[in-house]
């Protein structure tokens, strides 16, 4: 038998080894951080590296293992998730139509709508988990799908709604960020484009962020390097090797994620002073809307322990927050309410501690909630 092609090996194992080889000065078997901002050419222009906004050993590791993850040829990785979404929007031209899903991070909503508009792009913005309702005009340029969506959690048929898009020579864009590649591959179903914060899932420690696009379309992922290497939104090296390290847990902490967050959401649906969960049915990622006002919504975030009340989602540890103030903050109040985002809404990111101390801990903010 010959050596294992890592394109074709499980997931794990990818996670582990895709992009990774021991270094060959010393046999290092982890990246090393290549901490330099510039590197010694052997003759002027005649070296690979040059300069490390446009190159870094360490980004290259991540990139190439986030994009063997997902399937892809080409990862390019930034700053932040949001540097990698405005970077996929820098490659529109004025006079470009979006589709956009209507659930989307407000972060995401914010560049669109407040930024990237002002320069002539055009998004509209429609409930993709509806795909057979879903009409893609002849002109679309880009579809923008969230699957699960922020914070709703509703999927999308990304297959469905890709053979849509297509028909009319629209790009497809999921952002993966919330399922992973563990559980969900857009490039496998007829996405173009990937995007993911790295801050999330894929580190999942919450100490570092960054974010990546993933394609197999040569052109694009040669425009994106363009691009990454011209606005310079990049990842510094030590971030990336944090990323990295993260990676090598990737499929063993989302089994974890994905069992508790299937147990909460079973007992919360058995709860009669929970009007509704939002409930993918996998994964780390789900929201609920209390019965009560939002003074009692204040109340139960407040109360928890093991529970952080803070942004973000991903991590190791458990976080819980009121999307309408906190990460959706700026979307506007009627555009939340439109689309069933009442200001109760409370969202967990159901981390990997003991599933007893969990429920314990929510059990206490149920308590506190109803000023008990």
């Amino acid at each position: 038998m010959g050596k294992i092609d890592l394109n074709t090996a499980g997931i794990g194992t990818r996670a582990i080894h895709a992009g990774q080889p021991p270094e060959p000065i010393t046999g290092a078997v982890m990246t090393p951080v290549f901490q330099t901002s510039t590197y010694a050419q052997p003759a002027p222009g005649a070296w690979d590296w040059e300069y490390s906004r446009t190159h870094n050993p360490t980004r290259t590791a991540l990139q190439d293992c986030i994009a063997a993850l997902e399937g892809g040829r080409h990862g390019v990785c930034f700053s932040s998730g949001m540097a990698a979404i405005d970077t996929v929007a820098r490659t529109l031209r004025p006079g470009d139509k979006v589709l956009c899903g209507d659930d989307v991070y407000g972060g995401t909503y914010r560049l669109f709508t407040k930024e990237w508009a002002n320069y002539g792009i055009e998004f509209s913005f429609v409930d993709t988990s509806d795909v057979d309702a879903v009409e893609v005009p002849e002109g679309t340029k880009m579809v923008w799908v969230e699957s699960p969506t922020n914070p709703l959690l509703k999927t999308t048929d990304i297959a469905k709604l890709a053979a849509k898009a297509h028909k009319v020579g629209a790009m497809v864009v999921v952002d993966n960020t919330f399922a992973t590649p563990i559980f969900q591959r857009p490039l496998e179903l007829g996405a173009d484009v990937v995007v993911h914060s790295t801050t999330k899932y894929l580190n999942g420690h919450s100490d570092v962020v960054g974010g990546v696009v993933v394609t197999n379309d040569d052109a694009f992922a040669a425009r994106l390097a363009f691009l990454q290497n011209a606005a310079g939104a990049v990842p510094g090296p030590w971030d990336c090797f944090l990323t990295l390290r993260g990676l090598k847990t990737l499929h063993l902490r989302m089994k974890r994620h994905d069992e508790n967050g299937r147990a909460i959401a079973a007992w919360l649906k058995t709860r009669a002073d929970v009007a509704l969960v939002h409930d993918p049915g996998f994964g780390g990622m789900l929201s609920f809307v209390l019965r009560g006002d939002l003074a009692a919504a204040t109340r139960f975030v407040q109360a928890t322990s093991v529970f952080t009340l803070a942004e973000s989602l991903g991590g190791v540890e458990s976080l819980i927050e009121l999307p309408a103030i906190m990460t959706h903050a700026s979307v506007p109040a009627e555009i939340r309410a439109s689309i069933g985002l009442p200001d109760g809404l409370i969202r967990l990111s159901v981390g990997v501690e003991d599933l007893p101390d969990l429920q314990r801990d929510l059990e206490a903010a149920f308590e506190a909630a109803a000023g008990r």
